[in-house]
């Protein structure tokens, strides 16, 4: 198997799937900066768009896990 297709296959590994997951949840960093900075100015639109962007950032890494119970034990990248 040549280095690239191994690349090919990464997203949909076990380790990509690991590393997307933690680029979601840094994600929620932001987010959490973002709320207490709206609630902070007591700004009603800030809040609701940080709680949207969250909600989103939930149902990411909801769908990466879900992905990951997917993938099982069959990770050919790991082997």
């Amino acid at each position: 198997m040549s280095a690239l297709s191994k690349a090919k296959g990464f997203k949909k590994s076990k380790t990509g799937t690991y590393m997307s997951m933690a680029a979601t949840a840094f994600g929620a960093v932001g987010v959490a900066k973002q709320i207490k900075k709206a609630r902070v100015e007591n700004d009603t639109l800030r809040l609701a768009d940080a709680v949207v962007t969250a909600a989103g950032v939930v149902t990411g890494l909801a769908l990466l896990y879900r992905e990951l119970k997917r993938l099982g034990d069959d990770d050919v990248l790991l082997g």
